[in-house]
């Protein structure tokens, strides 16, 4: 039998409407982007997509510079990871992450009974029965990544035992980080919704071997992907302006943000949309703040109690998130 696991908590909507300002997801506060959203309303709704996705691939191919067998479209990269999961992980292997995993690789670990392995930073030696490495490309919620020497090395001893390593790369377009090296051991998984801000859409895709492409094209069902995602997917390698004209402003707010947000405790920010903030008890600020009309993200299920993460909205939206934190943390700087 299958274990009934929990969700695992994320940022976003909840179970209750909400209505206020949400600061608890990483995505562009500019988007979404015009010319992807045509790409959702120009897509055949009326007939089954290609079950092979072939247009897909192949514009995503050309666009990376790869063959199309190196390329598979997604839903999202948790479905990716819960395909990753079964394909290196039903057989017991261990699953090493370096700094805490993305909530659902963890999840889609437990399922299968698989055990995790946290560490602070890259390995020079794998534990003994990794199948799957995972390293964010930077890190959510720290903004940490590792240089592209350090993930090539950890690639090469991925390869020495027959692991997989798994290189996320859902925030890089945000922050100038040299490209991710190609190697037989390393899948890159690429999640643009977030600097499109069309994460509704959910829109993802592996860049890998064919061997491992086709490993995880058979672990899909058909028709995995709907048509307008499949179209938003075509449509990137055309849709670069509205990147390149609004992530510098998210940038820039990110930052002015960190600073306004720095004489009420420790704030660890390394360029991306989001930051965090070192409170005290993060679980009780955050609910004052959602009964107030605000949302951030408690770092708990990330083993950082103490730590909320807000990513930036726009300029003005962002004063209201810090004049609630003053109100809060001003005295004493800490919360509870």
């Amino acid at each position: 039998m299958i274990p009934l696991i929990p969700r695992v908590p994320h940022g976003g909507p909840g179970a209750q409407p909400f209505t206020g300002l949400d600061f608890s997801v990483n995505a562009n506060p500019y988007g979404p982007s015009p010319h992807l959203i045509q790409a959702v309303r120009d897509a055949d709704h009326a007939h089954y997509p290609d079950p092979t996705y072939g247009w897909v691939r192949e514009r995503l191919a050309a666009w990376h510079g790869l063959s199309p067998t190196e390329v598979t479209p997604a839903v999202g990269a948790s479905e990716l990871l819960h395909r990753l999961a079964r394909l290196c992980l039903s057989d017991g292997g261990l699953l090493l992450s370096v700094h805490a995993p993305f909530g659902e690789l963890a999840r889609a670990a437990a399922l299968l009974g698989a055990p995790v392995t946290t560490v602070p930073e890259v390995p020079d030696l794998l534990p003994a029965g990794t199948r799957l490495v995972y390293v964010a490309y930077p890190h959510n919620p720290t903004g940490l990544a590792p240089s592209p020497e350090d993930l090539l090395a950890l690639a090469e001893r991925c390869l020495a035992v027959g692991a997989l390593l798994i290189v996320d790369e859902a925030y890089a377009p945000f922050v100038a980080r040299p490209a991710v090296p190609r190697h037989p051991a390393l899948l890159r998984l690429l999640s643009p919704g977030k600097a499109h801000g069309l994460v509704g859409a959910r829109p993802a895709y592996a860049l890998a071997a064919p061997d491992v492409i086709a490993a995880l094209d058979n672990l899909a069902p058909a028709w995995h992907v709907p048509a307008g995602t499949a179209g938003v997917l075509a449509a990137l390698p055309h849709a670069a302006r509205f990147l390149a004209e609004t992530l510098p402003r998210v940038a820039a707010h990110a930052a002015a943000l960190a600073d306004d947000l720095r004489p009420l405790g420790r704030v660890e920010h390394h360029g991306t949309p989001f930051l965090t903030l070192r409170v005290g008890d993060a679980r009780a600020l955050s609910a004052q703040l959602l009964a107030a009309g605000v949302r951030v993200r408690d770092c708990a299920s990330y083993g950082l109690p103490d730590l909320i993460r807000v990513s930036t909205r726009l300029p003005g939206e962002n004063r209201v998130l810090v004049r609630e934190l003053h109100a809060r943390l001003a005295v004493g700087g800490r919360h509870g």
